[in-house]
């Protein structure tokens, strides 16, 4: 029996293709770490995904803490089912517990999306990524670069394996229904910005609302995180949300990809987002100094914008360069999670 973990947003499009390539019996364990309808159980509702077969309901909490609770729920549950395999996806905190968990008890561990690196490890992402492929067993890539990190890191070359990325997957399953869904008819671009080093620095967000404004008059649809509304209120910067920028509430998966097929372009700090703006072919300004995903920038449509104040420039570039068809980055296919499920089913043999 293999231990397949989900807990927040970007692991369930992850999880899905690996479910429905694998033979092995799987233990869908999601540890609760986004818990709404909007950001959790829509997504089970929307990809297909069986209900899982054990919810933790860690909730929300501090990075350490809520690591911590993880890790807390997660082992006895581990020891009650005694795996044979833990299969991790990403860079959440769910991710980091469980492995944790699971290498304490001597149990093979995956690492899907493995040696991918910002190098700025003021990002807890990046600490997550860093100790989870430190002591992973086996480590399932989505591209060349990563293979690179992990070698230079000291991880033995046949532990790695070129998959492809699985989240693409879902993407080209479900876009056809997601261009079925209602989008605004006229030219508008897509803003969605979560992490710390953006929405939790109040001089910084101020200075993102303001290029936003100076975008106009292309209107832009922004579905804000909770965190950044509650920012924008604590810190009185509601005057300076344009008047081209509407805020909505999280959108559910098939509606969000639908608006990002449709976007003139697509604002953001999501490493998610830079990918599968990448497959679409869709114009991408990423308001970071740095990804992950380096990928995306030098065969997609990413742009990476450190400077807020630089952000109607970088649009307008991006805009202009939108290719006729959208790019192709190897193993960006569709079957990455076929190539995942051979690579699990194999590593237990």
């Amino acid at each position: 029996m293999i231990d397949l973990i989900c807990g927040a947003r970007p692991n369930f499009m992850k999880v899905d293709p690996i479910i429905r390539n694998l033979s092995e019996k799987v233990r869908l364990i999601h540890t609760g770490q986004h818990y709404d309808y909007a950001m959790s159980g829509s997504f089970f509702d929307q990809l297909g995904l069986p209900k899982p077969d054990i919810n933790l309901g860690v909730g929300s909490s501090t990075i350490t803490v809520q690591t911590a609770d993880i890790m807390k729920a997660y082992e006895p549950v581990f020891l009650q089912g005694k795996p044979d395999a833990v299969v991790v996806v990403g860079d959440v905190n769910s991710t980091l517990a469980c492995v944790l968990t699971a290498v304490r008890h001597g149990t093979s561990t995956i690492h899907v999306e493995a040696g991918l690196r910002s190098f700025d490890r003021t990002m807890p992402e990046e600490i997550n990524r860093l100790l989870t492929d430190q002591i992973s067993d086996l480590l399932l890539i989505t591209s060349q670069e990563a293979r690179e990190n992990l070698l230079k890191e000291g991880r033995p070359d046949g532990s790695i394996v070129m998959v492809g990325n699985p989240m693409i997957d879902t993407l080209l399953r479900l876009l056809p229904e997601a261009d079925a869904r209602e989008v605004p008819d006229d030219k508008f671009g897509l803003v969605t910005l979560h992490r710390p080093g953006n929405v939790d620095d109040r001089q910084l967000l101020g200075k993102i609302l303001d290029s936003l404004g100076m975008l106009a008059p292309l209107s832009l649809i922004f579905p804000a995180h909770p965190r950044t509304l509650k920012n924008i209120q604590n810190w009185d910067l509601q005057s300076r949300v344009p008047h081209n920028l509407t805020m909505v509430k999280p959108m559910d998966y098939l509606d969000f990809i639908g608006h990002q097929q449709a976007a003139e372009v697509v604002i953001t700090d999501s490493g998610g987002v830079q990918e599968e703006t990448s497959v679409m072919g869709v114009p991408c300004v990423t308001v970071r100094p740095n990804t992950e995903r380096p990928i995306t920038c030098t065969l997609g449509t990413n742009i990476l914008c450190p400077d807020p104040l630089e952000i109607p420039e970088a649009v307008e570039k991006q805009i202009k360069k939108r290719p006729a068809v959208p790019p192709i980055i190897p193993l960006w296919d569709g079957g990455a999670g076929a190539r995942i499920a051979c690579e699990i089913e194999r590593i237990l043999k």
